[in-house]
């Protein structure tokens, strides 16, 4: 079977040096096995893309690495005007495991705290009820991965029968995918080694439409990905839960499912992943400060490793 693998930036700011880093792992990995490598563009998020990112993500990328096809025909907008999204979703609804959500995000968040509540009350000394509190909105680390980030657990109290999907022609509201508590989802990484994670405790029900009109990040990028016919995804660590998600929508969809190698995370010497929400360091301000194109890949090479230099720069810029 050919090797295929991608690159999947979002133009929702310049590049960093932690995309730099994954997508210079993803080129090695293609590259070795002779293998096509794809550029799609996921420009899905209305409120953050901008063309003038979109322009910059491949002018920055092509400074250091090559591939084989795209963005252009390959960006998800585009995928989104020839219905492939929408297929998807009929094919979920069609199998009954997702429902309409058609809750605000302030109500959601005032149950998921009150049920919160109720679970610090029924852990204390005075109460033996923990147990049924488990997946009904308490927040739960997703500590498989090892990542610091915790995941909000979708009330339960607060969904639909699927069934109630069958009434809808079109996603006209927000749609979750119906988690199949209990369930152990295991998956063995090429790079972060065997992971598990449990539906119903480490993540809950999730989005796969959002209320504006969009897939959610999970089924496009399972559409996408099965579409294209990607044999591994290589992408950060930070993604690992997401990929128990993902792995459902493969199973639901009746799609094979890839390879997956999640790669360490960039970090400051305060141990802070590197991010657009951070305002990190780009890579064309480091590039503008005097660093080469070839120093930078260097340093970079290696996610494990990545040269001290930068890491202190990258730690002070920051700062």
């Amino acid at each position: 079977m050919e090797y295929r693998g991608r690159l999947a930036p979002s133009p929702t700011g310049f590049l960093h040096p932690g995309h730099l880093s994954t997508f210079l792992v993803a080129h090695r990995r293609c590259r070795s096995q002779s293998g096509t490598l794809l550029y799609r563009m996921e420009d899905l998020d209305r409120r953050r893309c901008r063309p003038q990112y979109d322009r910059a993500c491949v002018e920055d990328l092509a400074r250091f690495l090559d591939w084989d096809d795209g963005p252009d025909g390959l960006r998800q907008t585009d995928r989104m005007k020839r219905g492939i999204y929408h297929d998807a979703w009929r094919r979920l609804r069609d199998r009954d495991v997702i429902y309409p959500c058609q809750f605000s995000r302030k109500e959601i968040e005032s149950v998921r705290a009150a049920e919160s509540r109720s679970l610090s009350t029924a852990n204390s000394p005075e109460s033996s009820l923990g147990s049924e509190f488990v997946a009904a909105g308490a927040i739960r680390e997703a500590g498989a991965s090892g990542e610091d980030f915790r995941e909000p657990i979708f009330p339960v109290s607060l969904r639909v029968p699927c069934r109630e999907s069958r009434s809808f022609a079109m996603p006209t509201c927000s749609f979750r995918f119906r988690v199949p508590d209990g369930e152990v989802i295991e998956f063995e990484d090429g790079c972060a080694g065997r992971s598990r994670f449990v539906a119903g405790e480490d993540f809950g029900d999730f989005a796969v439409w959002s209320a504006d009109g969009y897939p959610s990040y999970e089924l496009a990028v399972v559409v996408d990905d099965a579409d294209m016919a990607i044999t591994e995804v290589v992408r950060g660590q930070d993604l690992l839960l997401s990929t128990a998600r993902q792995i459902l929508l493969y199973r639901a969809l009746g799609h094979s499912m890839p390879q997956f190698f999640h790669v360490p995370l960039l970090r400051t010497e305060s141990g802070q992943r590197l991010s657009k929400r951070n305002g990190s360091t780009t890579l064309r301000a480091l590039l503008q400060s005097g660093w080469s194109i070839d120093a930078l890949k260097l340093a970079v090479a290696n996610p494990d490793h990545p040269d001290p230099g930068l890491v202190h720069e990258l730690s002070v810029q920051g700062n």
